[in-house]
Formats: structure tokens, sequence, C-alpha cells
């Protein structure tokens, strides 16, 4: 079995790196094997842009069955707790279309340039089919940014129009590369912060990376 580990930025998934090393016959700079598992980790860059064309890039010259985002983001939903990990089973783009004079958004789909189920969109969403396959977490739904939101207007409004879970900034650009290629896959998410008014000291970045690799990593071992 193939598999792809992406992330963003290294960071995020260094404590997983450290147990392939210690757990995994390292045959690469970027592909780790350990029986009938072959691993490749993966850092894309931060955004849809970089994670899109780094994934595309990818997937031509690696064929794999599994492709594995992991990464942080910040809570829309209260209930969520800081460092929690979810499945997230859906995502929209949180900022693809036209602003209006009174600063509300007309996203792509509502000004017809996308059809709501023009594949592989579904309603207007991307939805992960083989979300059931991976129910050892909670789910949630996602919504992808190109900015993250820091003031309570623009926190109001786009809560308001998607009732989405976790606000990140590569989580579409994973799933509609992975849907385009036909690829089935998995976005492990954890909670850094909330989406509140930009404030870092309320975030707690390091316990978001710890419990995302600890998950990605009894995951591993359940499948190897």
């Amino acid at each position: 079995m193939k598999i792809a580990v992406v992330s963003a930025t290294t960071f995020e998934q260094l404590p997983f790196i450290t147990y392939l090393d210690q757990h995994f016959l390292k045959k690469s700079f970027f592909q780790y094997q350990k029986g009938n598992i072959d691993i490749f980790p993966f850092v894309t860059g931060i955004g849809l842009t970089f994670t899109a064309y780094g994934l595309a890039k990818f997937f031509n010259t690696n064929k794999v069955d599994l492709a594995i985002q992991i990464g942080v983001g910040g809570a829309y939903n209260k209930a969520f707790n800081l460092g929690e990990v979810y499945n997230v089973s859906s995502e929209q783009f949180g900022d693809l279309g036209a602003e209006e004079k009174n600063g509300n958004l007309i996203d792509a789909f509502e000004l017809g340039l996308i059809q709501n189920n023009q594949a592989p969109f579904s309603h207007g969403k991307l939805l992960n089919p083989d979300v059931d396959d991976f129910n050892f977490l909670p789910s949630a739904k996602g919504l992808t940014v190109h900015k993250v939101n820091g003031s309570l207007e623009s926190i109001q409004k786009i809560t308001n129009k998607y009732q989405a879970d976790i606000e990140s900034m590569e989580g579409a650009g994973f799933f509609y590369s992975c849907l385009m290629e036909d690829i089935k896959f998995l976005q492990l998410r954890a909670i850094s912060n909330y989406v509140e008014e930009r404030n870092k000291d309320n975030w707690n970045l390091e316990l978001a990376i710890e419990q995302v690799n600890k998950a990605l990593i009894e995951l591993v071992d359940t499948l190897s």
C-alpha cells in the first residue's frame, strides 16, 4: 500500500517524520518502507495554489493508494476544544467569488461561474466519499480561505454563510486534487485556535501538531 502524507509545512508533520525514521526503512529522501507499506511524506507549501499545484505534480509521478493530509486549523465551532483532531468530511471555498458593496460575498456558484453539481462538486461542496472508512475520529466540515479571518465582521459573515466547523488555507485544494485524480483520501486536522479576533497568544500550535501527528501515527500503525 502506497500512502502520501501531505502537509502545508514541514513542522506540521515533523513528529511523524521522527516516527518514520525510528520504525521504517528510509529508501530515499521522500520514501519510507515497512512490510507492504510505502509512505511518501510531501510538503506542498501554504495555501490553495501551492497545494493544488504540488499535488498535481506529485500524483503525476507517484501512484498512491491513499493520500492523507494533516494540519492545524481554526475552529468556528466553539464546542471544539484546542488540540482535538477531526476527520474533515467536506470542504468549501470560503472566498472565491465577488464582494458586494455591503461587503457580503457572492460565491462562484451563486455567480454561475461554477455549477453546483459540476464534478467534483456536490451542491457546491467537495465531499470525501470514503469518509466513513475512517470513522475512528469525529467528523467536521471544513472551509478553505486565502486569508484567515481575524475581524468580528468577516467572521460573522462567513460563519452565517457557510456554517463550517474548521477553517484552513489548504483543505479544499487537497480535496479537489484527490477527487479529480480519483485517489482515496483523508484529511486530519487538529484545532490550534478559535476563529476570533486575531490574537496569537490564544493559539496552541504545539498541542495541535502533537495531537494530529499522534492520530496519524496510530492510523499508520493500524495499517501496517
